[in-house]
């Protein structure tokens, strides 16, 4: 693209084409589209069909980690998720896909990005990786000091440290 550039586009357009280019592989790789839920299989992981057809895909919510469905608050998070989403039109910002061949995404309803509402109402972790912080500590914070949801009970118990104790739900 940028060698394109550099032939059919004088001067500062040519920068701009080659920022342009630069950006397409990172921020501009996302993907957004609407589709309908059509199910939900626990706090974080649902399936949506495109609004134009084709195949349903199975998503998974980017930023959180909800509780497993045999772990304390795993059924109500699940529920809540399917509440709120189940028939109903979203708009998804793919981002990839996991290892076990989810797309990874952002998840929008009416304008309210479903990760951030279900860390908020106590019912998912904002997810850390390698230390990081996650997207929704904030949300997670204000639940954990409101005493919500998985956070009304102390100490709550990660999935992750769910998993290396437990290990996956059957």
């Amino acid at each position: 693209m940028a060698a394109m550039c550099k032939t059919a586009l004088p001067g500062w357009r040519v920068l701009l084409c080659a920022l342009f280019a630069a950006c397409s592989t990172s921020v501009w790789a996302s993907t957004l589209w609407l589709g309908v839920v059509t199910h939900v299989s626990d706090g974080d992981t649902l399936w949506v069909r495109p609004l134009g057809g084709g195949a349903t895909h199975k998503l998974r919510l980017q930023g959180i980690d909800a509780p497993e469905l045999c772990q304390l608050w795993g059924p109500q998070s699940s529920t809540a998720l399917q509440v709120l989403l189940q028939s109903q039109l979203v708009q998804i910002q793919s981002l990839g896909h996991d290892t076990y061949g989810r797309t990874l995404a952002h998840v929008f309803y009416q304008g309210v990005d479903v990760g951030g509402w279900m860390v908020a109402n106590g019912l998912a972790w904002s997810y850390r990786f390698q230390g990081q912080p996650g997207p929704y500590d904030a949300q997670q914070a204000q639940a954990q000091a409101l005493r919500r949801g998985l956070f009304s009970q102390s100490p709550a118990l990660s999935p992750y440290a769910f998993r290396r104790w437990h290990g996956a739900c059957p």
